[in-house]
């Protein structure tokens, strides 16, 4: 029996009509805009799919049900806003440029001070502080001589200032669809179908354009000032770097994630130092998005080959146990770019292919692309290094769309 098209259905008990303030993604002024709202606890200003804080949201459904947090509580946001101030860019409203994360999401105490001030329930996304990062591996580069403390970047203790900001993913469905090359329903079915339906509304709600995904969002690092990032006469090196908990926090040596971290942050304070800017960029895909637990069975099945760890099976065997080799597509990864308003990398920190095409596909212009120096190689991740070689990961004497990138404004990038 079809449904009448007037009737919506949802799980969800109906809010007041005419309450939710509508999102029309892309407007460049924040109060045609509209807020991002993921409350749950007035359903009837709600105007997304999911919750705020999506990635924590079932820790805190926990701490409700164990009486250790108020349904209702709404965050005190006094003096929360941004150390520095970061855009407005002409790349948030431009068509398709930023389709998951909200270019307003960290000021909204200045943008919707009259909603909050009314009680509805909006919440940042994307916060902006400062600090010092303090590794062994800056204190070992001033000590080899690979960096020398300046006493404003990097201190003689090896620590160094940067601006640090976090983002929670939003997702505009419409948007993100065109960007991977689907249509929107069958996005909206392909999520609502492998969270196991833990979203009804992405299939009874097509009212709503915005998801709020349960998924770990970005960390952006900025060595040196983060108010030149959109000047394209000022330098930036860049590392785009995925999410490697056993490598990047336990050192473990299977593979070449916190090497190439470190490296990349190196290279972003040289910058800095030189008078340019550092960017690191850290996404949330561990395991290659696959997961910490699938990456650990993909070891045991490599190391336990009759034939031992080889570089002709790595890939195989992933794919043997997650069904892919690889789930981190990175057609989103270039959005936080365009919320910075970079349009060139000068110096870029990868070997990836597929993070290069995502970046110059969205018209950011890339210069020299840095590889790992086989000093920093772990023994025993040279089995990937030599796979993902083999894989083309990396091409630098032979760089896609090379001739394109010459002489951009009559500056010789390659």
């Amino acid at each position: 029996m079809s449904t009448p098209e007037h009737i919506i259905l949802t799980s969800h008990p109906p809010g007041e009509s005419g309450k939710a303030s509508p999102i029309n993604w892309g407007a460049s002024d924040p109060a045609e805009r509209g807020p991002i709202i993921g409350t749950v606890t007035d359903t009837a200003t709600r105007n997304t799919i999911g919750t705020h804080s999506g990635s924590y949201s079932v820790y805190l459904a926990a701490s409700v049900a164990a009486g250790r947090l108020n349904p209702d509580f709404k965050p005190d946001l006094h003096n929360t806003s941004p150390i520095v101030a970061i855009g407005p860019y002409p790349q948030w409203s431009e068509p398709g440029k930023i389709v998951s994360i909200d270019p307003f999401g960290h000021m909204i105490t200045e943008y919707f001070s009259e909603q909050l001030a009314a009680g509805i329930n909006i919440r940042p996304t994307i916060a902006v502080t400062q600090a010092r990062l303090s590794m062994l591996e800056l204190r070992e580069a001033i000590t080899h001589g690979r960096l020398k403390a300046d006493g404003k970047i990097l201190m003689e203790n090896g620590d160094v200032h940067v601006t640090k900001i976090a983002v929670d993913p939003v997702w505009h469905l419409p948007g993100m669809a065109k960007r991977l090359g689907c249509d929107t329903s069958t996005l909206r079915h392909a999520l609502f179908t492998y969270t196991g339906g833990m979203y009804p509304e992405l299939v009874t709600r097509h009212d709503l354009e915005v998801f709020l995904p349960p998924i770990g969002g970005v960390s952006a690092y900025i060595f040196g000032d983060p108010t030149t990032l959109a000047d394209k006469s000022v330098p930036l090196a860049c590392r785009v770097h995925d999410e490697c908990n056993g490598s990047d926090v336990f050192g473990s040596d299977i593979c070449t994630c916190r090497p190439y971290l470190t490296h990349g942050i190196e290279i972003c304070v040289e910058m800095a130092q030189q008078g340019g800017n550092g960017l690191v960029v850290y996404n949330r895909k561990e395991g290659r998005a696959l997961g910490e637990v699938t990456k650990f069975l993909v070891y045991n099945a490599r190391k336990r080959q009759e034939e031992g760890d080889n570089a002709a099976k790595y890939f195989e065997r992933t794919e043997c146990v997650a069904g892919v080799q690889d789930a981190r597509f990175q057609e989103l990864m270039p959005d936080i770019f365009h919320w910075l308003g970079i349009q060139r990398l000068d110096r870029f920190a990868s070997m990836s292919d597929m993070k290069h095409d995502a970046l110059f596909g969205q018209g950011i212009e890339i210069g020299e692309r840095i590889d790992l120096p086989e000093e920093l190689i772990p023994e025993d991740a040279q089995v990937e290094m030599e796979a993902k070689k083999a894989a083309g990961y990396f091409t630098q004497s032979d760089v896609k769309d090379a001739e394109a990138l010459k002489n951009v404004k009559g500056r010789e990038l390659l």
